[in-house]
């Protein structure tokens, strides 16, 4: 998308060149020229790239003015850092200063130059729109913008009725029967699927059947989409449903306020027997907007909607009935694009049928059983008469079946087929890159950037783009993978936006690159997946092949720690990768995750000044000269983390790490990683900690009793001699961890005896036991955590398995669990103690 691709280096380099515009002051009347350019070029993209699917004229000059966008970019960044760097490096004598600046101003003639060239090119091109038929489109000009016209035309209407539908009888049959039913009638139905199922083909064929039309009085259709206004939805539901209202009565209404309008609704839907379908609804919000005109008491009328997200599928309501649509089956796929493909002529040659058969089945598992991506190829195989046409599509089908993508969806295609990518990791490379930026921040709100971009995760989760993998141990997601078609749909996308490259095995014996997306030419993203076999990063093939990685944003490496290779050279001519001298913390305003930072090398002073840290590991490893006074300058920046880990080994480590515990007051999540034997009295009044984890602290055993009474804790995980290796026995005493839901005790192996009082952890549904040899039997108090739902019991002594199996003397223990995992008993030949 051109027009997202040309904002997005606007608003990148609009960035650059306040924080840089010192260092740029040479070729300032050039950059501003070119950014006018672009800015008046935007308006005639949203046309362009509406069209360039199907003009390849279009589609060409698209991808001329992306390259010159791009190339702007690159052209000022690198020139801009590359004098950055010059300026921070504090030249130490006259020559060598005279020496720069010498090539300083012969940096600033030609980079000048480039940017007047990039210019000119955009020029020319914007010059040639009349010649494309590329028109202005503004949201603001009166006329239809092209987001609005393709609102218009994927708009549902209840009169249009598909022909050729396929593989829908079951569900129609289905849903009928739950609409007419008298007895335990739902009040509310719902349609859910990922997008081109024919989830609204679905609703229509049931909105003309012959039993619902005899059942209900009165029908109504609106097609809600993303674009809606609720007073018009509410009117349009009103005025099909009263189908008799004299031109008077309807100009009452119209007079009405929204809140009249919808008790009219709310009353006439509760008298009357009405089926009401609101298609295509995207969020919950909408719903819980619409809903207000809808009856919450018994009423004859039903409520049918389709939706691509899970949550508006799954309402909080009693009487909901919740119908998931599939996708066809290879049979019922066939039988679809046979219908649209194929010509009934009666004359088709039977050797010409069977292979355009052969092709099309093979073209059909791209689809995955979709029905609008079968009708979209289809479609276009139906203009095709030749075997010689059917098969130059075969050898493009995925180009056919793509539609338009998001950036942020395209970031998804880097991963491999069927991989679970990690949530954190996504939503960290969309904000490195500046696809989120505060300025999608609802007003108000004090979120980061990270949690927008989960948010739009969960978007796409609901709306059966992404799909879940697995879930943290706070619930949320954690893990996703993308359906193989969406996959494809982001690769093909990101070729087309020059967006990514993506690589399997580059080692030097590889023949082909598995998979390769992107035109040869100059690189901005580089995934990188290594096989055991790899011995380098770059092959020499990829050299020759003319690959520029001078401009590389971003270089993701898979499996880098499994195997040993050889880093490029060419590595520290990467401007965008490579550091800018010394790391200077106190600049990095935006940063929100610091990881493995040792208080050896960095100032905490500097720490206290990223206002957006919010996660935060720090190794301490030195002694910390007047650490208090600097926490009490630092606290209110300090107070904001959410997440905290310290590690600390040396001889007063104890100390300077509760200092800083003390002033992270805010913390969702706690680690403590090293030896302490008393946790600070005060951790009870942290109001949001509910998250803790210890290793190695060698804990009193009276610290349980501090412990116990957090009381919003909800995750607790003991590892290696989180308490003192003499502890003779660990107490979980009655109403101790009220609000504990996961317990996870690993490797404590010197502690004999474990006691679980009855009234403990009552909110407990997950607990992992491993590695503690120590224990010969499981506590009797577990019977009683009765809402526990999941056990996984490791690596223990033998003598414990056997006393917790089916026909074991300690089975009445654990035999309420739903779901029991007993895995292989601790071996002391394969592992030491």
């Amino acid at each position: 998308m051109a027009e997202a691709v040309v904002s997005f280096v606007l608003e990148s380099v609009r960035d650059f060149t306040i924080q840089e515009a010192k260092f740029l002051t040479g070729v300032s009347h050039q950059v501003e020229v070119a950014q006018n350019e672009l800015q008046l070029m935007q308006g005639f993209l949203k046309d362009a790239d509406a069209r360039q699917g199907q003009d390849e004229t279009v589609r060409i000059w698209v991808a001329k003015i992306r390259d010159a966008a791009y190339d702007l970019e690159d052209v000022i960044q690198t020139y801009g850092l590359k004098v950055v760097s010059k300026k921070k490096r504090g030249l130490k004598n006259v020559l060598k200063r005279f020496a720069c600046i010498f090539k300083e101003g012969v940096d600033v003639q030609r980079i000048g130059n480039e940017i007047e060239n990039i210019t000119t090119r955009i020029s020319d091109l914007r010059s040639s729109l009349q010649k494309y038929n590329i028109n202005e489109t503004r949201e603001s000009s009166g006329g239809e913008s092209s987001l609005q016209l393709h609102e218009r035309l994927r708009r549902s209407y209840s009169h249009v009725v598909e022909r050729d539908v396929v593989g829908l009888e079951s569900n129609v049959k289905e849903l009928v029967m739950h609409l007419v039913k008298d007895e335990n009638r739902h009040q509310v139905v719902s349609v859910w699927g990922m997008g081109g199922l024919g989830k609204t083909t679905l609703a229509r064929k049931v909105y003309h059947h012959k039993k619902v039309r005899q059942h209900f009085h009165s029908f109504a259709w609106v097609c809600v989409s993303q674009r809606y206004q609720v007073r018009n939805v509410w009117e349009g539901i009103l005025f099909e449903v009263i189908s008799s209202a004299t031109k008077e009565q309807k100009q009452e209404m119209k007079d009405m306020t929204d809140d009249e309008i919808a008790k009219k609704l709310f009353r006439v839907l509760q008298k009357m027997k009405c089926l009401v379908i609101l298609d295509d609804i995207w969020r919950i919000e909408t719903w819980n907007l619409l809903k207000a005109a809808f009856p919450n008491v018994e009423t004859e009328s039903t409520i049918l909607l389709t939706t691509r997200n899970k949550k508006v599928a799954t309402l909080p309501n009693r009487n909901a009935f919740l119908h998931k649509l599939q996708p066809l089956n290879e049979n019922e796929s066939w039988s679809l694009f046979e219908k649209k493909a194929i010509s009934e002529r009666a004359d088709i040659d039977l050797g010409i049928f069977t292979k355009k058969r052969e092709l099309g089945m093979k073209m059909l598992r791209h689809c995955k059983g979709l029905p609008l991506a079968i009708i979209v190829l289809a479609g276009v195989l139906a203009r095709k008469n030749t075997v010689r046409e059917w098969e130059r599509v075969y050898e493009n089908v995925r180009e056919y079946i793509s539609r338009g993508i998001g950036h942020e969806e395209e970031y998804e295609g880097h991963y491999p087929e069927d991989f679970e990518f990690l949530v954190s990791e996504l939503t960290k490379l969309w904000v490195a890159e500046g696809l989120i930026s505060l300025r999608q921040q609802r007003h108000g709100s004090r979120e980061t950037m990270e949690d927008i971009a989960r948010d739009y995760l969960s978007e796409l989760v609901e709306r059966c783009l992404v799909q879940v993998g697995t879930n943290g141990s706070t619930r949320t997601i954690k893990g996703c993978r993308i359906h193989d078609l969406v996959r494809d749909m982001c690769l093909l996308k990101a070729k087309e936006e020059s967006f990514l490259q993506m690589n399997y095995s580059l080692q030097e014996n590889t023949s082909s690159v598995a998979v390769e997306v992107a035109q040869l030419g100059k690189i901005r993203r580089l995934a990188i997946y290594l096989d055991e076999n790899a011995d380098k990063l770059v092959s020499s093939r990829d050299e020759t092949n003319g690959h520029d990685f001078k401009v590389l944003r971003v270089l993701k490496v898979e499996a880098l720690n499994q195997v040993e290779v050889e880093l490029p050279s060419e590595i520290g001519n990467m401007v965008h990768l490579s550091a800018k001298g010394n790391l200077e913390l106190s600049t990095l305003g935006h940063l929100q995750t610091l990881y493995n930072i040792s208080s050896e090398y960095c100032d905490l002073e500097d720490v206290g000044r990223l206002t957006n840290l919010r996660k935060l590991k720090i190794r301490v490893s030195s002694s910390l000269q007047n650490l208090e006074e600097i926490l009490k300058s630092t606290g209110s920046t300090l107070n904001r983390i959410r997440s905290l880990s310290v590690n600390y080994e040396m001889n007063n480590g104890e100390e300077l790490a509760m200092q800083i515990v003390s002033s992270c007051q805010g913390i969702y999540k706690l680690t403590l990683e090293g030896p302490i034997a008393e946790l600070p009295n005060e951790l009870h009044n942290y109001p949001n900690l509910t998250k803790l984890q210890l290793w190695r602290c060698g804990l009193k055993e009276d610290q349980m009793g501090i412990l116990e009474k957090l009381p919003n804790l909800t995750i607790l995980m003991l590892f290696g001699k989180a308490f003192h290796e003499n502890t003779k026995i660990l107490v979980f005493s009655k109403g101790g961890f009220p609000s504990l839901e996961f317990l996870y005790v690993s490797s404590m192996v010197r502690i004999p005896e474990w006691r679980v009082e009855e009234g403990a952890m009552p909110c407990l549904c997950r607990l992992k036991i491993q590695h503690c040899s120590g224990l010969t039997m499981l506590p009797d108090g577990l019977r009683y955590l009765t809402n526990l739902r999941e056990l996984t019991i490791t690596r223990m002594r033998r003598e414990l398995h056997c006393r917790i199996q089916e026909d074991g003397e300690d089975f009445y223990k654990i035999q309420h669990v739903p779901s029991l995992v007993i895995g292989e008993p601790w071996d002391p030949a394969l592992m030491q103690w």
